[in-house]
């Protein structure tokens, strides 16, 4: 058996392994070992397992990671961003379908200060999901509404998934963040048209409440949020001008959540610890997992796989635009029944070469990229936001009712993701304005 066999081999063994739910760090790592014992023998295999898992942690721009979920657990346990959607639900009750609005701009808010969709979906299923019910709000409609507002956080800085194509693809976070932050203010207006447009139709989806409270009352629950709000500014804005680097742009707003718990009295012991250890889990496992995925791609070209795939598909054409519709066919495929993390360590060793070879801007496709996998995130079967919405939710809607209510939305997401792809500079526009 070639060498190239056996990495296609290990590749449809590995596909196996998720599909059995095997855990994806597992998987990754016990196909990579094995696949390169085989290819170049026992000892190089032993080798390679225990130099390259310290390679790639020991990266510093991996630090950015802990910071800016320190930041996210911290303003969640310590309750700052309790009263988001109260603010946002006082100053757009008005509008048709205001709550469903308000949901998404608070989600949006979420997403900054935690960059997880799950967390996003989770908080804000049980703030505002019962609140639309109880409003008379069509269930289809409010939870479809919280299932795709959660994907802005794998857009709107700080996002993980981001973070992470950047340290593989050697890309600068900083400016994905920026190209990130304008694909989810366009995710967000689009969401926002279609919750407005689809109660102006028919007004019986989501009923319209006003919120008769003083401007002085309003000003002053606008005033109670402004610890959120100023946390975003001073981290978008310090990477926006260039005076943050991301791990100090994470730092910097871990720290300012921590003052800010405290000042308010919210820091105590519980809230500390929860935070921390919060913060060592999630980053131990996206660790584990980069880890998998950087053996994988080792393996890959050890065994002249990812050559061998490369050169196959570049022989088929190499236009660039044949290159992006497949790899949008591919995501969308693959984000039906993957989750978004697992899906792109699974995809990047191979797809990397083949779009550098083909001289597409990656910090363009990285910013699509995170784009698909958040779509897979409320695309059937799977659609691990949905059902995170239905864990929240219990009886008060259906997984079908849930995801009724998500089609309008990832209709508005592929008119995103076209303006996207035939507009390249709505994403490399801001971020160009940095680097010259």
């Amino acid at each position: 058996m070639s060498n190239e066999i056996v990495g296609l081999v290990g590749i449809a063994v590995l596909l196996v392994l998720l599909q059995f739910r095997v855990s994806i760090a597992l998987s990754l790592i016990l196909v990579s070992f094995v696949g390169i014992w085989t290819v170049v023998g026992e000892r190089p295999a032993w080798g390679i397992i225990s130099a390259v898992p310290y390679e790639f942690v020991a990266q510093w721009t991996l630090t950015a990671v802990p910071m800016f979920l320190l930041m996210g657990y911290v303003c969640y346990h310590a309750g700052l961003t309790k009263g988001i959607f109260d603010v946002c639900r006082v100053w757009l009750s008005r509008l048709p379908g205001g709550l469903a609005v308000a949901s998404i701009f608070a989600s949006g808010a979420f997403s900054s200060v935690t960059g997880s969709s799950v967390a996003c979906a989770a908080a804000m299923g049980r703030i505002a999901v019962p609140e639309m019910i109880s409003r008379r709000y069509d269930p289809a409609l409010a939870t479809g509404t919280i299932a795709a507002a959660g994907t802005l956080g794998a857009l709107i800085p700080p996002s993980i998934l981001l973070m992470l194509f950047g340290i593989m693809a050697e890309v600068p976070i900083n400016l994905l963040f920026i190209g990130g932050l304008a694909a989810g203010l366009m995710t967000l207006v689009s969401y926002i048209l279609v919750v407005v447009i689809r109660a102006w139709i028919n007004p019986a989806l989501a009923p319209r409440t006003d919120e008769s409270m003083a401007l002085r009352d309003k000003l002053l629950l606008l005033w109670q949020a402004w610890p959120i709000l100023l946390i975003i500014v001073v981290v978008h804005g310090g990477l926006g001008v260039g005076l943050f680097t991301a791990t100090e742009a994470g730092a910097v707003g871990a720290m300012i959540a921590f003052l800010f718990a405290f000042a308010k009295g919210s820091l105590n012991r519980e809230v500390f610890w929860k935070s921390i250890m919060d913060t060592i889990s999630t980053t131990g496992s996206i660790f584990i997992i980069t880890v998998g995925a950087s053996l994988l791609a080792r393996f890959l070209a050890l065994s002249g796989t990812a050559d061998l795939i490369t050169g196959s598909i570049i022989g088929l054409g190499s236009d660039p635009w044949m290159l992006i519709l497949g790899a949008i066919v591919l995501y969308l495929v693959l984000g039906t029944f993957l989750e978004p993390l697992g899906t792109m360590v699974l995809t990047l060793p191979i797809l990397l070469p083949i779009f550098i070879a083909a001289d597409i801007n990656l910090l363009w496709f990285g910013v699509v990229l995170a784009k698909l996998l958040e779509i897979g995130m409320v695309t059937p079967p799977v659609g691990l936001n949905v059902f995170v919405i239905k864990s929240v939710v219990g009886n008060l809607a259906s997984l079908t009712t849930i995801y009724r209510g998500i089609v309008w939305f990832l209709v508005a997401d592929m008119v995103v993701v076209a303006i996207m792809v035939f507009w390249p500079d709505t994403i490399t526009y801001l971020p160009s304005l940095i680097t010259h």
